[in-house]
């Protein structure tokens, strides 16, 4: 492979980052207003976030992204597909993130909360201090697994025209016939990104382990 293909190459996974980290980061806070709602004592609030979250766990992304893809041109937005890719993907692990930290949330001891009511703490103060810390730490392995499989299923915004690395190995596989090489260089790439965030969540949850026993 020739530096200026590598080069490619780089480029795209660089833009498959991007997208990902967009849609990670729009998803967690979309995650964190669904997770909220779940756990609220209203049920005309508890209800459309359970929908929500059944919606889009239950459907393939590939069929979210499609459906999104050709609605929004219904509705009068005409948007480039990569803003359709990325509404797609953000409202996706919205989905799964919200779960997760709803299981975080909940796993916080009664006791704590009820030690927190009895010193006198505000609401915002147990959220602050004692459900927020706790949840966070209960749940980084799930939030970087969930970041793990969005880099990894962001290959399948290639079909709505989104030309990130799968769509960029396809195109030089086809150009120069050699198939094995691209793919396996794209492989190779997807392997280091995803080596690097599983590093950094592991760096994660070290320090929050020592902040905890600071």
């Amino acid at each position: 492979m020739s530096a200026r293909l590598f080069e490619l190459m780089l480029k795209a996974a660089g833009y498959t980052v991007a997208i990902s980290v967009a849609a990670i980061a729009i998803g967690l806070l979309i995650g964190l207003l669904v997770c909220a709602a779940k756990l609220s004592p209203r049920p005309w609030l508890r209800w459309p976030a359970s929908l929500f979250v059944s919606f889009f766990r239950g459907v393939p992304l590939l069929v979210q992204l499609l459906l999104i893809y050709n609605l929004l041109p219904v509705l009068g937005l005409a948007v480039p597909s990569v803003v359709a890719a990325l509404i797609g993907l953000s409202l996706c692990t919205a989905a799964y993130q919200a779960e997760n930290l709803r299981g975080g949330f909940t796993s916080v001891p009664r006791g704590l909360l009820e030690a927190a009511d009895m010193a006198g703490l505000s609401p915002w103060q147990q959220f602050r201090r004692i459900r927020a810390p706790i949840a966070l730490r209960l749940t980084v392995p799930a939030l970087v697994n969930e970041a793990i499989l969005i880099l990894k299923a962001s290959s399948l915004i290639s079909v709505v025209g989104v030309v990130e690395l799968t769509r960029t190995a396809q195109n030089l596989a086809a150009s120069t016939y050699e198939p094995l090489l691209f793919y396996s260089a794209a492989g190779g790439l997807y392997l280091a990104i995803n080596w690097l965030v599983a590093a950094g969540g592991s760096l994660t949850e070290r320090a929050l382990r020592r902040g905890r026993l600071a």
